[in-house]
């Protein structure tokens, strides 16, 4: 069996491979590079579970990094349970070809309960007196407890939230070349996350985002340098390409002007009513599943969304099933931005009336993706000093809100979702071995992204 290493490096395109990368470029260049066929929704979860499996969200169900539950009544985002993915995944099929292969699961998402020998992902604790405690969680136990006694505890605010950026790369990197080291699985995952903050935040183009391939491409050369070591081959993947954007589209705040969707009066603002809305929103980046419940409110929505300015396309049942996005998670409209635009999930219409977890980092309570959770308020006088407060409260045993995030969307100058106008700016493949004489060269020269599944197995089995 050929070890493989594959790293997940989010936001990398076919066009930053140059001089700004110079271990990629390396890799490109002594096996083989080219863009990877998008899919749809281009977001993580999507993405990471159609390479997982080798299908699309049609059949393993991931319709994006969030959705609503239908018989709960509940929008759910970022959940890690591998069981929540209906297919089978690349670790369950290699392992069925030989008992002895291992695999290392390193941040990729669908990661709790997944079958694998190695894992670690991040996974906070929450007790019952409302405190959020950083923690990572991993199999077995004495896995992530050696590693952060050798590493230092895991850069949790440099993970997400304002302080985004390399520190929580560079420490994934550093897990992955120890893990090689000590362990030497058959296949182990990497995910690499820092580029897609830093083009969130200042667009693709800006000097940071520029910055930011490079700390990346550093960190990519430890682990390949860590691989060849060991004899592995190594895959370099992503799971979409961002672009700039400028326009925020309020879809659930047009819904509500209709009447269709309703919120609730709490005395922590306004929470969105889903069992009193008719249709409602759940937004993600460049798309949204738009969840009706009549044929007239969904005919309804389908009429306003077409008509608001920065919406491309609304999608109804008929028109998923080309995309591979029929499922019965999906909305029963989905809809698409346009170029240079995307969909927060805003439903107030006074941010005096906003919930309070609006201005906080709260993943798990907002009804939909909040890339606003990347900065802090440039409206506060003293942002540094609002954050001592509140650690100090914290600190002191007391409630508190670290309520720094600002409401302010036009912030934001990267997003993604929907798919690229050119391959060129969408997901990429790298492969340290050239594309070989087995049928494996891709048709007009992009990669499918359900090809990964059977592209590792070859590199671990070889090719039929």
């Amino acid at each position: 069996m050929q070890p493989v290493v594959l790293i997940d490096v989010v936001g990398l395109t076919q066009r930053h491979i140059g001089p700004r990368t110079p271990a990629l470029a390396a890799l490109a260049k002594r096996g083989t590079c080219a863009p990877m066929g998008a899919i749809l929704p281009a977001v993580t979860c999507s993405a990471q579970a159609t390479m997982l499996t080798g299908r699309m969200p049609s059949v393993h169900g991931a319709v994006g990094n969030g959705w609503f539950d239908r018989e709960s009544g509940e929008v759910s985002f970022w959940r890690q349970s591998n069981a929540l993915v209906g297919a089978r995944k690349l670790y369950e099929v290699a392992r069925e070809r030989d008992p002895q292969f291992t695999c290392a699961k390193l941040f990729w998402w669908w990661n709790m309960g997944a079958a694998v020998d190695w894992s670690i992902t991040p996974r906070p604790f929450y007790p019952a007196d409302g405190r959020k405690i950083l923690a990572v969680y991993g199999q077995p136990t004495s896995f992530p407890a050696q590693l952060e006694r050798e590493l230092g505890p895991f850069p949790f605010f440099d993970f997400w939230g304002p302080k985004s950026g390399l520190p929580s790369s560079r420490w994934i990197a550093d897990v992955a070349v120890r893990t090689l080291e000590l362990h030497k699985p058959s296949l182990t995952l990497v995910y690499l996350p820092h580029l897609d903050y830093s083009h969130q935040q200042d667009g693709p183009e800006s000097e940071r985002g520029q910055r930011a391939l490079a700390e990346v491409d550093a960190e990519v050369a430890k682990v390949v340098a860590a691989a060849d070591k060991l004899g592995a081959q190594v895959v370099v993947v992503s799971e979409y390409g961002l672009e700039q954007v400028d326009t925020p589209v309020h879809l659930n705040r047009a819904l509500r002007s209709e009447g269709l969707l309703v919120v609730r009066e709490t005395p922590v603002g306004e929470m969105l009513d889903t069992f009193a809305s008719t249709a409602f929103a759940v937004a993600d980046h460049q798309l949204a599943h738009v969840y009706a419940r009549t044929e007239e409110a969904r005919s309804h929505a389908a009429h306003v969304l077409r008509n608001l300015p920065g919406v491309e396309q609304v999608l109804d049942r008929a028109a998923q099933r080309k995309f591979g996005l029929d499922h019965a998670r999906s909305g029963d409209l989905v809809v698409l931005a346009r170029k240079g635009a995307w969909f927060t999930y805003y439903h107030w219409l006074d941010d005096a009336r906003a919930p309070d977890f609006a201005r906080t980092v709260d993943i798990h309570r907002k009804p939909g993706y909040d890339p606003c959770e990347l900065f802090v308020d440039p409206k506060l006088a003293a942002p540094k000093l609002r954050v001592a407060f509140r650690l100090a409260q914290k600190l002191a045993g007391f409630r508190y809100l670290m309520d720094v995030i600002p409401l302010d969307a036009t912030l934001v100058k990267g997003s993604h979702g929907r798919l690229p106008d050119d391959p060129r700016d969408g997901p990429v493949f790298l492969c340290s071995q050239p594309f070989g004489p087995a049928g494996d060269e891709p048709r007009d020269g992009v990669v499918p992204m359900t090809s990964v599944f059977e592209r590792v197995l070859g590199l671990l089995y070889g090719r039929a």
